[in-house]
């Protein structure tokens, strides 16, 4: 089968996870990644594996634009206003793993079907990747009329880009509550917890219903389909309980465990993100060897 070939745009962690990742895929052939400091662990991996390294930057590879078609941006939402400019005007599909919110947000299981033709999809946080499905599985049923997301995540598995970008995550995820999950209302908070031993990403959705529309058979069923959706892409996604119902508000308590294909499976955060990545990133590959097709 032909594949679509993909770069990677950020050394860090997520990018390196990225790596590893695509390395897996039948419809992704990743060729290239790049980052600003020769001595990061993701190019020396890179340079291991036989992909390219480059070390200069976004104009290293605008050097050589014939090494990708898509391009994951895994740096951070300042550096994202900047590389989506350049990356649109050299024709390249971007898929921004920041909370720069310059594209089309999208949440795999939500809208991913409807937005596989946009320039530049923005996958919002890790935070909204796990609850975002979890607040339209209620919407679908009963209509939200405020969600607030709390994300727990280890401090181990907060590197600096995250770190860097809380303001623009809990902006972007509570947009996304409302665009993405359906929601009137959207609240997002993220706590780093640095508790030894690191623990798994865990999250607690809050979901205020409409009076009088609280089904708590269907809303129950809609989670239950909706974390099967997400457990496609990522196994160790999971609900930690059966939602939890008061009157006109539910409930809700994830955990996602990691792969552990770069970082230690304590990092739920990193994995949700790179694996909806390589999730959308296939979808666009098939759309498109699709059409070669016909």
């Amino acid at each position: 089968m032909s594949k679509v070939k993909v770069a990677i745009l950020g050394s860090g962690n997520i990018g390196t996870d990225l790596m590893i990742k695509l390395g897996r895929s039948e419809v992704l052939e990743l060729t290239a990644v790049i980052g600003i400091d020769p001595e990061s662990d993701g190019l020396r991996r890179a340079k291991e594996s036989g992909y390219a390294a480059i070390d200069t930057g976004i104009d290293g590879f605008l050097e050589r634009p014939e090494l990708a078609d898509i391009v994951f941006d895994a740096t951070s939402a300042k550096a994202h206003v900047r590389h989506a400019k350049l990356l649109k005007e050299a024709g390249k599909k971007v898929i921004d793993m920041t909370p720069a919110a310059r594209g089309v947000l999208v949440v795999p299981p939500v809208n991913m079907n409807e937005n596989l033709e946009a320039e530049n999809i923005n996958l919002i946080t890790c935070g909204g990747q796990a609850t975002i499905p979890m607040v339209h599985a209620v919407n679908r049923v009963s209509p939200v009329e405020y969600a607030e997301i709390v994300a727990t995540i280890s401090s181990r598995s907060a590197g600096p880009g995250t770190r860097a970008n809380i303001d623009e995550f809990t902006q972007t995820t509570a947009r996304a509550i409302e665009e993405v999950g359906g929601a009137a209302k959207g609240k997002a908070i993220i706590i780093l917890n640095p508790a030894e031993p690191p623990i798994l990403m865990r999250d607690t959705v809050h979901v205020l219903v409409k009076e009088g529309t609280l089904d708590e058979a269907k809303i129950s069923q809609s989670l239950k389909e909706m974390e099967k959706a997400v457990q496609s892409y990522v196994p160790g996604y999971r609900l930690r309980t059966e939602p939890m119902f008061d009157g006109n508000k539910v409930t809700i308590f994830i955990e996602v465990e990691g792969a552990g294909d770069y970082l230690p499976t304590y990092s739920g955060n990193l994995d949700i993100m790179t694996a909806a990545g390589v999730k959308v990133a296939e979808e666009f590959a098939k759309n498109e060897l699709a059409k070669q097709l016909v």
